[in-house]
């Protein structure tokens, strides 16, 4: 078995880690200099650039699907606003905002298993529109979220401008059926599928304290390299009142420590974005994590919580080392 500096080397010059591999450094790496390595690994095939990208809820609520995480799902019982898929005016005035703040990408997350061909229509006259009034947000800096579409509706979105397609994969696929029952991975998959023969870079990932076990975030990890994303956003579960997981306990320190780092190296080309949950985290935790193998974040508001200040995140972004 090589050693982890061994490991690092390998990693740079193209290696892939093994399953074996990772789970002996999952329970063998002392932390810190897992941690270490793959800030270096992130260093070395990524450099210091750091991405950044916010999302619109585009539409809120109703969904029919029993995501037990999400306060969006109908089957749950939770506080959240419920609208309709948003107007072009408003879509504007959230993207026209983000981009004068500096912001890299913008996207548009809409709540449901999926959209109609009239809803798509609608979502790509919203597009062009913000692609002409936004500059900074053309040649595929627009993003979409909207659940399982057809390949014929994902061609429509990468033709009006989009050039990432956001489908999270969620947890393990060994998990994945005791947190969703009215979906499978397979039909995200599939999507997912056809947005790479369209010509969309992914965007997957998915969240951590779902009562997962270590061993299975490794499994999500080595899912995420087989599909090829070029953004993985991990989130930390933060329990929503009225979900099936709102007394999750969160996950230890060094177990997202672990994680952030172990992600780093199983995909070292990859963006590893800081997304939900980031704010519950103490600043000196935040800032650690930086240094463990991240690269990116989602970055304002989130979908049905409050996030961070785009400000304050561009100053903790340079203060580690980072060019935005």
């Amino acid at each position: 078995m090589k050693t982890l500096s061994e490991l690092e080397a390998a990693i740079v010059d193209g290696y892939r880690l093994s399953t074996e591999e990772a789970l002996d450094l999952l329970h063998g790496a002392d932390l810190d200099g897992l941690c270490e390595a793959a800030d270096r690994v992130r260093q070395r095939c990524m450099g210091d650039r750091f991405d950044t990208c916010s999302i619109m809820n585009a539409r809120s609520g109703r969904c029919s699907e029993d995501c037990k995480w999400c306060a969006q799902s109908a089957h749950h019982r939770t506080a959240i606003d419920v609208y309709p898929l948003t107007n072009k005016e408003e879509a504007l005035r959230h993207a026209r905002d983000n981009h004068d703040k500096g912001v890299a990408r913008f996207s548009l997350v809409t709540s449901g298993r999926t959209m109609t061909d009239e809803q798509i229509d609608r979502c790509v006259e919203i597009y062009r529109t913000i692609a002409d009034e936004c500059s900074g947000f053309r040649n595929g800096k627009l993003c979409a979220s909207m659940g399982l579409l057809s390949r014929e509706q994902l061609l429509k979105l990468k033709e009006a401008g989009v050039g990432h397609y956001h489908c999270n994969i969620e947890t393990a696929p060994s998990h994945f059926p005791k947190l969703c029952t009215t979906h499978t991975l397979d039909e995200k998959l599939k999507t997912i599928g056809w947005a790479k023969e369209v010509g969309l870079k992914i965007c997957s990932g998915g969240i951590i304290g779902m009562g997962e076990t270590a061993e299975q975030r490794i499994e999500m990890a080595f899912a995420l390299r087989d599909i090829g994303v070029a953004s993985i956003p991990v989130n930390i579960l933060n329990p929503i009142p009225g979900t099936p997981l709102e007394k999750m306990d969160r996950l230890s320190d060094d177990d997202i420590l672990r994680t952030f780092a172990l992600f780093r190296l199983i995909n070292p080309r990859a963006y590893i974005r800081f997304a939900g949950g980031r704010t519950l985290l103490k600043p000196e935790l935040q800032e650690r994590i930086l240094h463990s193998g991240a690269n990116a974040a989602v970055v304002g508001d989130l979908l049905t919580t409050i996030g961070s200040g785009i400000a304050e995140d561009w100053e903790l972004f340079i203060r580690n080392g980072f060019s935005l």
